[in-house]
């Protein structure tokens, strides 16, 4: 992996985007949506997560964080395995999934050469982040994240995409608290 994809700066605020394996449409159903929101509030509350920005798009996760315990590293880490372990028991579980057989399958099958996964891979391993150091990038970050849905052709307005914080950009906190 790269030097520039590596969390050097304990302290600073960070962009990163990660996907689930084969960019698989995972978060097409309120359910898998309140598992991202439960622990996002989860690790703001109990693990000094601090989130400016989000976007959760049916394959992927954008942010923008920092870590008050100055290990953004294991913070995402840990994020990532929770929401991976609570996912695939939800998927698993979900009596309304159509696909269940194949998503598992999948999973099975990007997990099967992973020393490091014992039975299903649910994200791609990187997250690529990217360390915010002026204003104007956080802003350039910003409006890609809140753009993400809009260039999707999912919505025409960013504020119309239900998981973003660009609701939370025009004072609506309804879905998931962000630190502004």
């Amino acid at each position: 992996m790269s030097r520039k994809y590596k969390f050097h700066n304990p302290t600073a605020a960070y962009f990163i985007s990660f996907a689930t394996v084969y960019w698989l449409d995972i978060f097409t159903r309120q359910v898998y949506f309140n598992v991202l929101e439960d622990n996002i509030t989860y690790c703001r509350l109990e693990k000094g997560m601090e989130v400016f920005a989000y976007c959760f798009m049916p394959s992927h996760v954008h942010l923008i964080f920092r870590s008050n315990n100055e290990d953004p590293s294991g913070l995402i880490r840990d994020f990532k395995g929770y929401t991976a372990r609570k996912l695939i028991k939800t998927i698993q579980e979900n009596q309304q999934e159509s696909r269940k057989e194949w998503l598992l399958w999948m999973m099975e099958r990007a997990g099967h050469n992973k020393s490091n996964v014992k039975q299903r891979q649910f994200w791609q391993q990187h997250s690529k982040p990217i360390e915010l150091w002026s204003e104007h990038v956080i802003q350039q970050k910003i409006d890609y994240i809140h753009n993400n849905p809009v260039k999707a052709g999912f919505v025409t307005d960013p504020v119309d995409w239900k998981y973003s914080s660009a609701r939370n950009y025009q004072e609506d906190q309804t879905v998931l608290e962000i630190d502004i």
